[in-house]
């Protein structure tokens, strides 16, 4: 196991144990905190979440946890964003309302629409779907290395990011009509819109890849 000390955030939304057991089978030397110092002493921070936009802010800022996650990111320490952990990452979403998110990645949030498609949209989007290239065109020194095009990952979500610039979506995948971004690679933010823990072998492909890339293991 790595001396490297990763660290998922616990801000009381999400499916941390699924993300601990990923983790722990890949060889991290990981630890679920909410602790200020823990997140400030850490190698690097996973960010993951399922719930409400505003709710996860709240938490975030009532735990103290905001600044020590963008001093992690202005340090250039490694930061892995999974579904809600990807959209908080962005400048605001639209979801009841708007709300300011962290501003580490330029974007924001939007929720997919029945009116954009001819047929009758669900939503939320759940299930097993595509991820393909984004505008990198390539995944090559990202943790998608060797994921193949037109893999299948899983996606739980009602809204989607939609970053200020091409340049960071590593990902694209297509529902019901409509082509969001599904992973974005920012400096040294990674993060998804899918699940990478409930993926199956090429989710732990992907945990691997990041670890490996950042050297948290060997």
């Amino acid at each position: 196991m790595s001396s490297e000390k990763v660290t998922i955030i616990d801000y009381q939304l999400g499916n941390l144990f699924s993300v601990l057991q990923a983790c722990e089978t890949i060889g991290f030397n990981v630890q679920i905190s909410s602790k200020k110092k823990d997140i400030e002493n850490s190698a690097a921070l996973i960010l993951p979440g399922v719930g409400a936009f505003a709710e996860a802010m709240n938490h975030l800022k009532d735990l103290g946890l905001i600044d020590p996650i963008k001093q992690h990111v202005q340090n250039n320490k490694p930061l892995l964003g999974i579904c809600l952990g990807q959209q908080l990452l962005f400048e605001e979403s639209e979801e009841f309302g708007d709300t300011k998110g962290l501003g580490l990645v330029p974007g924001s949030i939007r929720k997919f629409r029945t009116s954009n498609t001819s047929s009758k949209m669900r939503v939320p989007h759940i299930g097993w779907n595509q991820i393909v290239t984004g505008a990198e065109n390539t995944w090559e020194n990202t943790p998608l290395s060797d994921i193949k095009e037109g893999s299948f990952m899983y996606f739980v979500h009602s809204y989607y990011v939609v970053p200020k610039s091409d340049d960071v979506i590593c990902s694209i995948t297509e529902y019901e009509g409509v082509s969001f971004c599904s992973s974005v690679h920012y400096n040294s933010i990674f993060s998804t819109q899918f699940h990478p823990e409930k993926s199956g072998d090429l989710g732990l492909s992907i945990y691997r890849n990041w670890g490996l890339q950042h050297k948290l293991i060997k």
